[in-house]
């Protein structure tokens, strides 16, 4: 017994320090957020999330991080591999519900990484990176775009889908496959639908003071939307509950939870009507922290909180459907104190809540100006557990742990953010100079891609120490910034990554470079809301 006693005390050593460094990890990732939503980082807002707050209040707030688009599909490629999307086959837009896979077969992706190096991992919510179902014979589907009302009913969903997310690392998968407003209105589990979609219909949506429709297409039985929020957190709740003995012993867990909330359909179950006193937007917010507080009594009830690294963020900034005139006018602003709305380049597209908790390793009560982009999750997390990451890997990536521990600065760091509008335009910021590559918003908000006044400049140059709101074009006082700029932006499309390493070969043409700076950017793919 005394011989097996050093060998014990190593096994626990070890165990303790592998726990020490190898967190459970939790993604939240909210759907239209606003950075102006959240009450702890806009006290002047009106709508109260005191879940939301806790994790900011009990972890680190980044008060700079960005998401590397302003619309859904963009960001989530990038969240989950490291990458910018537009280095894809996906220049503008967003996919659809029944798109084909846009994870490349052989691209590393987070939860693969973290897979290899002992995570179980699962994937529960609102996917909307593509899989590849079963067409119909005769039948297609758009390949970089919603599908059509003509293609909605071009799968036969009675075969599983193919290439979704347990092909991209995730041992567990339940959820949706696109927006709620997109088709199919149906829960997706591992790999084929939960039931069903028989039905031809829509879903109904709040929006302001009128009732309206999603777009109409393949429907479950008794699938309404109004379940959805409180399924996806009573998977994820029975998902940890399972995991959490293992979790104890040594085997650490990734959950990715892509929430399809605040996103239209609008939709704030009855019993949260009129919680906000603002609109169905604040309702549905407000409904949204409740079940983020769900997941933080888990955590605490199964004595998991301490070593559990949660991140809370949103995938790009607050949608025009939330009825900004009608929140303006009760005192609420969804993009606090930045211009613009989701789909824009301006910073209210794309500036969004980043909180992070991690008991274990992080002091609560912090705030970091440190720039960071939700492509830096997966550098971070190879330098958390470390894992390894290949040289053609996670090339739009830098770990901002250091910057989450309060340690000085080491390795790779972020001093470029390149930034993406709906319609396939191009910001690049670097310190306080912005640099968008467009006359106007880029996206939904005024002044929209042509509908710029006459004669407005090509470009836009912004300070943003000076000038938060993006008020103050200063491109003609200061054009050694912008050929600077255009030249760093040049050289990050054409190098195929933008952290140090060898150019990729999958590096975006030169002459799609030249397109993507032009003044007339493509058309926006995602439907104009309400």
């Amino acid at each position: 017994m005394k011989s097996c006693l050093p060998l014990l005390l190593l096994f626990v050593f070890a165990a303790v320090l592998g726990r020490a460094t190898s967190p459970n990890v939790i993604f939240i990732l909210c759907d239209d957020l606003g950075s102006g939503d959240v009450r702890l980082l806009n006290p002047e807002g009106k709508i109260a999330t005191p879940n939301m707050d806790r994790i900011g209040r009990e972890g680190m707030i980044f008060t700079d991080a960005h998401t590397p688009s302003s619309v859904c599909t963009p960001t989530r490629y990038g969240t989950m591999t490291g990458r910018y999307s537009w280095r894809t086959k996906l220049q503008s837009g967003v996919l659809g519900g029944l798109s084909p896979r846009l994870i490349e077969k052989d691209r590393l992706t987070v939860a693969a990484m973290l897979k290899q190096v002992g995570y179980e991992t699962a994937a529960i919510g609102k996917w909307h990176l593509g899989m590849d179902w079963v067409l119909k014979p005769g039948k297609s589907i758009a390949e970089l775009s919603i599908e059509s009302r003509e293609q909605a009913w071009s799968v036969d969903f009675t075969h599983p889908h193919r290439n979704g997310p347990r092909s991209v690392g995730f041992d567990h998968y339940f959820g949706i496959a696109a927006s709620l407003d997109m088709v199919p209105y149906c829960f997706i589990e591992e790999d084929r639908v939960a039931a069903q979609p028989t039905e031809d219909r829509s879903l109904m949506m709040v929006h302001g003071k009128a009732d309206q429709t999603t777009r109409v297409g393949p429907a479950a039985p008794g699938f309404t939307g109004y379940e959805v929020l409180g399924t996806f957190m009573d998977r994820c709740i029975a998902w940890i509950q399972a995991k959490a003995g293992a979790a104890q012993s040594g085997k650490p867990f990734f959950l990715y939870l892509p929430l399809a909330s605040p996103h239209t359909p609008i939709l704030p179950n009855p019993a949260w009507r009129g919680k906000s006193g603002l609109n169905a937007y604040a309702d549905f917010v407000m409904e949204t922290d409740a079940e983020v507080g769900r997941l933080l009594r888990v955590l605490d009830e199964k004595n998991l909180a301490q070593d559990t690294l949660i991140i809370f963020t949103s995938d790009n900034g607050c949608s025009p459907s939330a009825n900004y005139p009608e929140l303006l006018e009760k005192g609420h602003n969804p993009s606090g104190r930045y211009r613009g709305t989701k789909a824009d380049l301006y910073e209210g597209g794309h500036r969004v809540p980043f909180l992070v908790r991690w008991p274990a390793r992080v002091q609560g009560g912090q705030t970091s100006s440190h720039l960071i982009c939700l492509t830096d999750f997966m550098a971070t997390m190879a330098e958390i557990t470390g894992a390894a990451l290949p040289a053609d890997a996670a090339e739009d990536s830098f770990s901002f742990l250091p910057a989450l521990l309060g340690q000085a600065a080491h390795g790779p760091q972020r001093d470029v953010l390149v930034s993406h509008s709906i319609g396939g335009y191009f910001a690049i910021r670097e310190g306080p100079w912005k640099l968008c590559l467009a006359p106007g918003s880029g996206g939904w908000s005024s002044p929209r891609p042509g509908k710029e006044p006459k004669g407005a400049p090509s470009m836009q140059l912004f300070h943003l120490d000076d000038d938060l709101g993006e008020t103050r074009n200063l491109q003609a006082e200061h054009p050694e910034i912008v050929a600077r700029l255009m030249k760093k932006m040049q050289t990050l499309v054409v190098r195929g990554r933008s952290t140090p390493g060898p150019d990729q070969k999958n590096a975006v043409p030169v002459d799609l470079w030249k397109k993507k700076t032009q003044k007339a950017g493509p058309k926006a793919k995602e439907r104009k809301p309400s």
